[in-house]
C-alpha cells in the first residue's frame, strides 16, 4: 500500500503542479504595472499642467511689464507738463492773463492785531504786452477827405493818436529798455 499510495500522493501533486505555473505568476505582475503606468500618466499631466501654468504667468508678466512701461511713460509726460505750468515765467503769463498784478509790499499782521508794514492796494503797473500794438496811423494810410468816418462830430480818427499807444511802442530802429522789452523772458525752453 505504501508503494501504491506514494503514487497516488506523485499522481496528486503532478496533477496540481499541472495546474499551477511553475514560473513567476502573470497574476501578481498585473497590478504593478498598470500601477507604473498611471504614476507615469499621471506625472505627465502634472508636467503639461504646470508648463501651461507657467506660460501663463509668463504672458502675464510681459503685459503688466508693458502695461508698467506705458504708465511710467504716460508718468513722465504729465510731470513734464506740470513742470513746465510751474514755471515762473508760465505762472506769470497765466496770471497776467487772467487779470492779476503783482502785489508789491506785503503787510503782516501781529498776533495782538497791531499791523507791521504799509498796507497798499495792488495795481497793475503799466507793462508793455509781449506783442506790440502798432497804433492805427501807422498801419493804415491816410484816407484823404472821408469825412463822417471818425465819429459825431466827423473828425479823422488817425488825427488823434491814443497817448498810450505811442507810449508802449518805441519808434522804429530804437528800443528803450523800460517800455519796449517784453514783459516775459523769451529764453529757449521756458
Amino acid at each position: 500500500m505504501t508503494g501504491t499510495a506514494g503514487q497516488q500522493a506523485k499522481g496528486r501533486v503532478g496533477r496540481l503542479a499541472r495546474l499551477m505555473p511553475s514560473g513567476p505568476s502573470t497574476a501578481a505582475r498585473t497590478p504593478f504595472v498598470l500601477l507604473v503606468v498611471l504614476l507615469l500618466a499621471g506625472g505627465l499631466i502634472s508636467l503639461l499642467l504646470l508648463n501651461s501654468a507657467l506660460n501663463e504667468g509668463s504672458f502675464k508678466l510681459s503685459r503688466l511689464e508693458r502695461e508698467t512701461t506705458e504708465l511710467t511713460d504716460e508718468q513722465q509726460a504729465l510731470q513734464h507738463d506740470v513742470d513746465s505750468y510751474s514755471e515762473p515765467d508760465a505762472l506769470e503769463r497765466r496770471a497776467r492773463q487772467l487779470g492779476m498784478v503783482p502785489g508789491g509790499t506785503p503787510a503782516f499782521l501781529d498776533p495782538d492785531g497791531t499791523v507791521r508794514g504799509v498796507p497798499e492796494r495792488a495795481t497793475a503797473e503799466p507793462s508793455p504786452s509781449p506783442t506790440p500794438i502798432a497804433p492805427a496811423p501807422e498801419t493804415t494810410p491816410e484816407a484823404g477827405g472821408e469825412e463822417g468816418a471818425g465819429g459825431e462830430d466827423g473828425a479823422d480818427p488817425s488825427a488823434n493818436p491814443s497817448p498810450t499807444a505811442s507810449a508802449t511802442v518805441p519808434p522804429t530802429g530804437t528800443a528803450s529798455p523800460a517800455s519796449g522789452a517784453p514783459s516775459t523772458p523769451t529764453s529757449p525752453g521756458r
